[in-house]
């Protein structure tokens, strides 16, 4: 027994693992070449080729395809951004030195006034000529190009007839000016050496006092002797303000060129107390119920005398 286990022909022991061996390699084999373990034959995995559920993936796009359809979606963005969040407008002019140079390029925000913001006094705003104010300005002709980056935001407005200057004055101020001497606004005299342009005085001619309708602003050039602002627009209706409904939005930042980069603050004259002539009616409400109290104290007192008179004689 022992020799013929050492002869190599087959025990009952062998045929049988035999048998075994045959049955595992047909369970283990599928009909397309490839082990059930998703092995195939060169030894790649099945799923590198079709993926985890068995499905082939999409063949990635081209750059060169996928190129119009990101140029197309900027460019619906910067409209946009331009339509509702800023946009970039050229200085036209020198009324704004020394805060803004002719030739720069500033950033306004047009996002507030959707929210129902309102111009504030100190604040550099862009509104539309309304009416009269730029009727001898020309505006040059810009090429297709240029209409195109300025229709979309990329350029500052070519062809709009816009304006940019400082707020003075919102709806029921009162502004005036004397010759020579400093803007007063509802009463208080305002120190604006933090922005005039240098060498320039408030007001060369007097004007005012001049009460602003609601929801209108009076606006004026930091550079006052090169500025045809408000002062210079008074036989217009409106009187020289501008319908808040105009404002295209704040000027909030200088954004070229680069050497010029500032943000356009409100200064700080426009904050100081007493400013606002709606904190003067408290006041006067306060003197006013104070002197009615103070007469119709006595008044009182004496009537509920009398009645406790009245009653004792009773």
């Amino acid at each position: 027994m022992a020799v013929g286990a050492r002869s190599g022909h087959d025990g009952p022991e062998d045929r049988a693992d035999g048998a075994r061996g045959e049955n595992v390699t047909e369970e283990n084999t599928s009909g397309d070449g490839t082990s059930s373990s998703g092995e195939r034959p060169d030894g790649t995995d099945e799923t590198d080729a079709t993926g985890e559920n068995g499905a082939r993936p999409r063949k990635q796009r081209s750059f060169w395809k996928e190129l119009p359809l990101l140029i197309g979606i900027a460019l619906i963005l910067a409209l946009l951004i331009k339509t509702f969040l800023v946009q970039a407008f050229s200085i036209p002019s020198e009324s704004m030195m020394n805060t803004l140079k002719k030739g720069d390029r500033v950033l306004v925000d047009k996002l507030t006034p959707w929210f129902g913001s309102e111009p504030e006094r100190g604040e550099v705003v862009v509104f539309h000529d309304p009416g009269g104010w730029l009727e001898t300005a020309e505006t040059p002709k810009p090429n297709a190009v240029q209409k195109f980056l300025s229709f979309i935001g990329l350029m500052p407005s070519a062809e709009e007839k816009d304006l940019i200057k400082r707020v003075i004055a919102v709806g029921g101020d009162t502004v005036s000016c004397k010759e020579g001497g400093k803007v007063v606004l509802n009463g208080k005299e305002l120190d604006e050496s933090a922005y005039l342009y240098p060498g320039s005085v408030p007001c060369q001619d007097s004007f005012g006092p001049v009460k602003v309708p609601q929801d209108r602003i009076w606006v004026m050039g930091d550079n006052r002797q090169n500025s045809l602002d408000s002062r210079f627009h008074q036989e217009l209706p409106g009187g020289g303000t501008i319908a808040d409904d105009q404002v295209v939005g704040r000027a909030v930042v200088v954004a070229w060129p680069v050497t010029r980069w500032a943000t356009l603050p409100v200064p700080d004259v426009f904050d100081q107390p007493g400013l606002n002539p709606a904190a003067a009616l408290p006041a006067a409400a306060t003197q006013a119920t104070a002197a009615g109290f103070a007469v119709a104290l006595p008044l009182v007192l004496w009537r509920r005398k009398k009645r406790a008179a009245r009653h004792t004689a009773e």
